[in-house]
């Protein structure tokens, strides 16, 4: 694959990139289990519904602004919107969009560097519109976008690069199959996303920025891109994977192969994906739906101390520096589990409201939390790291009078691990979408959704999403 023409041809080959173009190219809708075909449509449901939960948030505010200097007839649909822009400049925002709630689901395999495979729909979609393709092409590629994802999050250990980069190369894989790439263009589509493209970890790191959510966003742009490229007729570096600069040697920090991939008899990563029910980072739901248990407070200031018991992830990204006791923005609250504990304690539970500014500026709030400790438990630890996996949490709280109050969580229905019925799926969009869609519009886009297979044409989605 990828090899350049002429004299003195180099007849070295790139295992990685070769085995993700043939099996892109192979993958088709009567391939997919049925498990596959639902668990698609779930998550598209769910991506849509995350988009129009933060449509009004900031940064995607200003990625529409954006957008809006780029129109393009031929494009693809700003979401929420009449607008069409460039097809990369609506993964742009699409993806950014869909992000910012922190609604869209969460990749936490024992041993992965995790990951949001969903933030790869939106920019699939955008592709799947502009090519004019019928639902069983879409559903196939959101498969194949969340299969490449995961895999490649399974086998990723460098803790300085950030997850989207898995997104920017499975949007990429995608999108170049919705295209209608040839196998030596997709070779070349896969290149041109994985060597000039890297998003370091900084982007989740100390304090975050609005730039948390625009970080997917620039993943899908990149990803579309280097498919727009490879159909112009552009060609990427030799050996993008395994060269001696490639991605192996100096972001990986290894060679890894990508051997076992979902189909005939494999099942498909996007099985295992775990959808949100609440809106924080996914370590930190545990935190809130234990404290959902003794929540509200009757009376704040008689709280004497909170503790939070938490697997050693979850303590690692929500419970861990300054930044989750002293939340400068959404996008630091939304990874704080003192933050969403004590909004819990006073309010009943998160919404994303609870992330405005007059929560983050609450004094009654941010004293609370300061009498939030957030420790391991190492039964809770065990618990994550095993198959099936738990998210367990235990939030005790202790009033100036003596009296505890305990909740738990983990290991039910509610559990992040645990698949969601069509019934939580339908009442999360509901409670997204319908303040501002309507409950009759939202019916015919659950009806419209689950029934994607039978769609003809997806430029239909976009279009019922429209926000008057």
């Amino acid at each position: 694959m990828n090899k350049p023409v002429g004299h003195g041809v180099n007849k070295a080959i790139d295992s990685i990139q070769e085995r993700l173009t043939s099996y892109a190219c192979d993958l088709n809708y009567d391939g997919l289990s049925p498990e596959a075909i639902r668990a698609a449509k779930v998550r598209v449901i769910d991506v849509l519904g995350a988009l129009i939960g933060g449509f009004f948030g900031e940064p995607c505010r200003v990625t529409r602004n954006l957008a809006a200097q780029m129109p393009d007839p031929d494009g693809a649909t700003v979401i929420g919107t009449r607008m069409k822009t460039t097809l990369d400049m609506a993964a742009f925002v699409n993806a950014t969009t869909a992000r910012y709630s922190e609604m869209i689901d969460s990749y936490h395999w024992p041993g992965s560097s995790h990951g949001h495979a969903g933030e790869t729909v939106t920019p699939v979609l955008a592709a799947a519109e502009h090519a004019q393709v019928g639902g069983r092409e879409f559903i196939t590629s959101v498969v194949l976008t969340y299969e490449v994802f995961c895999r490649v999050s399974d086998v990723f250990h460098n803790p300085g690069f950030d997850s989207t980069n898995f997104g920017c190369l499975s949007t990429a894989v995608a999108a170049g199959k919705l295209l209608g790439l040839s196998p030596n263009k997709l070779s070349h589509c896969i290149s041109m996303a994985v060597v000039p493209n890297i998003i370091l970890k900084q982007v989740r790191k100390d304090r975050l920025s609005m730039f948390k959510a625009v970080a997917s966003g620039q993943a899908g742009r990149a990803g579309v891109f280097a498919a727009m490229l490879a159909r112009a007729g552009m060609e990427g570096p030799h050996l993008p994977f395994e060269g001696k600069a490639g991605w192996c040697e100096h972001v990986a920090r290894k060679r890894f192969s990508l051997n076992t991939l979902g189909g005939n008899g494999t099942a498909f990563k996007i099985l295992d994906t775990q959808i949100k029910i609440r809106p924080s980072e996914g370590n930190a739901i545990s935190c809130i739906l234990a404290a959902e248990k003794v929540a509200p407070l009757k009376n704040i200031k008689e709280v004497k101390q909170v503790t939070v018991e938490v697997p050693k992830y979850a303590k690692e990204a929500v419970g861990t520096g300054e930044n989750p006791w002293n939340p400068h923005s959404k996008e630091d609250a939304d990874y704080s589990a003192p933050y969403v504990v004590a909004v819990t304690l006073m309010d009943g539970t998160v919404t994303p409201r609870s992330y405005n500014d007059a929560h983050l500026s609450n004094p009654e709030l941010r004293a609370l939390m300061q009498k939030i400790e957030v420790v391991e438990n190492e039964e809770f630890t065990k618990a994550y790291e095993r198959l099936p996996q738990e998210h367990r949490t235990r939030v005790t709280v202790v009033t100036r009078s003596g009296e505890r109050l305990v909740g738990k969580a983990g290991g039910d229905q509610d559990d992040m691990a645990v698949p969601k019925s069509d019934a939580q799926i339908e009442g999360k969009f509901r409670g997204l979408a319908e303040d501002v869609l309507g409950a009759k519009r939202v019916n015919t886009i659950l009806d419209r959704l689950w029934h994607l297979e039978e769609l003809g044409n997806v430029a239909e989605i976009p279009s019922a999403f429209v926000l008057d």
